[in-house]
C-alpha cells in the first residue's frame, strides 16, 4: 500500500504581495511560489502586467507571461484610489514579503519603501529589484 504524502515545500506558509511586471519581479517570486509561497501579484486595472502582451503563444496569453507568472493568485487594484491602498494594506499586514520592481522611486512616493512600512509592519521584509539599477545611466 502506497501514501501519497506531500513532502512539505520550504516557503509554505510564506505569503508573498508583489507589485511587478516584465521579468525581474515575476521571476523571482515564480521561485518563490515554486518553494511553497503564496503569492499574490497586484496588477494595475485595464492591461495588468504588460508582459502579457509580448506574444500570444499561451491561449492568447505571451509564453513569457505564463511561464513566470504560474502558481501566483492575481488581483487588480488602481494604487492611486484611497481605497485600493486600503486594500493592499490590508493584505501587506498579513504577509511576510512584499517584492515591486516599479519605475525607480515609485514605490518610495506611494508609501511603499521600507522605511514607510516598516514602523508599521515590523516583521515585513521588502524586496525592492531593478532591472537597470538606480541612479545609473539605464535607471
Amino acid at each position: 500500500m502506497t501514501t501519497n504524502t506531500a513532502q512539505p515545500r520550504p516557503l509554505d506558509g510564506i505569503t508573498v504581495v508583489s507589485l511587478e511586471h516584465a521579468i525581474a519581479a515575476p521571476f523571482c517570486t515564480r521561485q518563490l511560489a515554486d518553494l511553497g509561497a503564496r503569492v499574490i501579484k497586484v496588477e494595475r486595472p485595464g492591461s495588468g502586467d504588460f508582459a502579457r502582451g509580448y506574444d500570444e503563444r499561451v491561449r492568447g496569453l505571451a509564453s513569457h507571461f505564463v511561464w513566470t507568472n504560474r502558481s501566483k493568485e492575481s488581483l487588480t487594484l488602481d494604487l492611486k484610489q484611497d481605497a485600493a491602498g486600503d486594500i493592499l494594506q490590508s493584505l501587506l499586514a498579513q504577509a511576510d514579503v512584499l517584492v515591486q520592481n516599479l519605475a525607480p522611486g515609485a514605490a518610495a512616493r506611494m508609501g511603499l519603501s521600507f522605511e514607510a512600512l516598516h514602523q508599521r509592519f515590523p516583521r515585513l521584509i521588502v524586496c525592492d529589484i531593478s532591472g537597470y539599477g538606480e541612479g545609473g545611466p539605464y535607471e
